[in-house]
């Protein structure tokens, strides 16, 4: 009899709205549109800060605002929506997010780009929080695990497509166009979840005090932690990838995009093999990608002295944070299975705010003590997780024949 520690309570009702892998997919294209549109920024901090007459630090704002728009807007929205179907829901934010692209591109002073992020904050945070438990309405039992995963993948491939596509048309026209093509994209995926996604009623009425509650949970709690802690000591590092590259390794403009690529196929690689490893083992899944993450960023100032030592070090660093969401999200969903959606909305707030966080701090290191000070705190973070998932409670442990 070997034990494993089993994520219970994702399997869905016999009953239900089904919308299968087609619907599952769109979902995953939400996700991924939401977390480009939040991450376009990283690959275009220098020519954003040209543009509007703003330090790389400050410029590093934009993430900062969006992250924490949608750290507070993800338990916020969820109870605030009630009843409403999340089909609609869905639809609606990825309207806003929409609009926040366009202001974005539009933006004339640094000003109008805060209200264009703070557009795209709120659309990103509803929408993830949504998105992070709806496989297991989707699609039968013996399916949640691959489907979770794909929703999850949307994130690691807006590494891989995402804000290295816009860094290259940044490059090939500039960085408005960017946000245009990220508008358009949303538009395409808003029809495509009114098409494929079928009607899904609330499943229960969710109270901003419930939500709240769960984090009482010490498997919660603890779960919480470990996505603050790696999230913003990725974020820490990861939002000033660039300027790193450029200072470190002597990366030139043309090959960022190429080396954020790299980081990209890495990360999608990893979530997959995270989404398989967490179904057994969050716990153990989730200290092997903080000791590599701590690891990789801390030797990036170290020996990432040339192009090709930095591209091997984002590789593995691509490949251990791209199963980040979805092995704590699967952490989660395991220490509270009755609340599936209100600990999506804390997973998504967490998370969030650790990236405004992250982006918030790397930007004082980055002004204030230089680039190499940014990469050795984001792994100290990296390291705090480590410990934390080590000593914390996990998941309830099952028993299987």
């Amino acid at each position: 009899m070997a034990q494993t520690e089993e994520i219970a309570g994702v399997t869905p009702q016999a009953s239900g709205p089904r919308g299968g892998w087609p619907a599952v997919a769109a979902v995953a294209g939400a996700t991924f549109t939401v977390v480009t549109s939040e991450m376009l920024p990283v690959g275009l901090l220098t020519p954003i800060g040209d543009a509007l007459r703003v330090t790389e630090g400050t410029a590093g704002l934009t993430l900062t605002i969006t992250g924490l728009v949608g750290a507070v807007s993800a338990p916020l929205l969820t109870p605030a929506l009630g009843r409403f179907d999340r089909r609609l829901v869905l639809c609606g934010l990825m309207a806003v997010l929409v609009a926040g692209n366009l202001l974005a591109a539009w933006s004339p002073n640094f000003a109008v780009m805060v209200a264009a992020r703070v557009l795209v904050g709120i659309g990103m945070g509803g929408v993830w929080a949504i998105a992070a438990g709806l496989a297991v309405r989707l699609v039968p039992g013996g399916s949640v695990g691959p489907a979770t995963s794909l929703v999850f993948s949307g994130i690691a491939v807006a590494s891989v497509l995402g804000v290295p596509a816009g860094t290259y048309i940044g490059e090939l026209a500039d960085w408005r166009t960017a946000f245009v093509t990220m508008a358009g994209l949303a538009l395409l995926v808003l029809i495509a979840l009114a098409v494929l996604l079928p009607k899904l009623p609330a499943e229960q009425e969710i109270r901003l005090g419930g939500v709240l509650r769960l984090v009482g949970n010490p498997r919660v709690a603890t779960g919480l932690a470990v996505v603050a802690l790696l999230v913003t000591g990725h974020f820490t590092a990861y939002t000033y990838v660039r300027p790193a590259l450029e200072e470190i390794s002597g990366a030139s403009a043309s090959m960022i995009g190429t080396l954020l690529l790299v980081y990209g196929i890495a990360g999608v690689l990893g979530n997959f093999a995270a989404g398989a490893g967490a179904a057994r083992s969050p716990r153990g899944t989730l200290l092997v990608i903080s000791l590599v993450l701590a690891a990789t960023v801390c030797l990036l100032p170290v020996v990432g002295g040339s192009v090709m030592t930095a591209a091997v070090l984002l590789a593995v660093w691509g490949l251990s944070y791209g199963g980040v969401s979805v092995s704590t999200q699967t952490w989660l969903l395991g220490s509270a299975p009755e609340a599936r959606e209100a600990a999506s909305a804390l997973f998504v707030g967490v998370f969030n705010g650790a990236i405004a966080l992250g982006a918030f701090v790397g930007g004082l290191a980055a002004d204030g003590s230089g680039i190499e000070a940014v990469m050795w705190l984001g792994a100290a973070l990296a390291a705090g997780a480590l410990a934390v998932t080590a000593l914390g409670r996990g998941p309830a442990r099952a028993t299987r024949g």
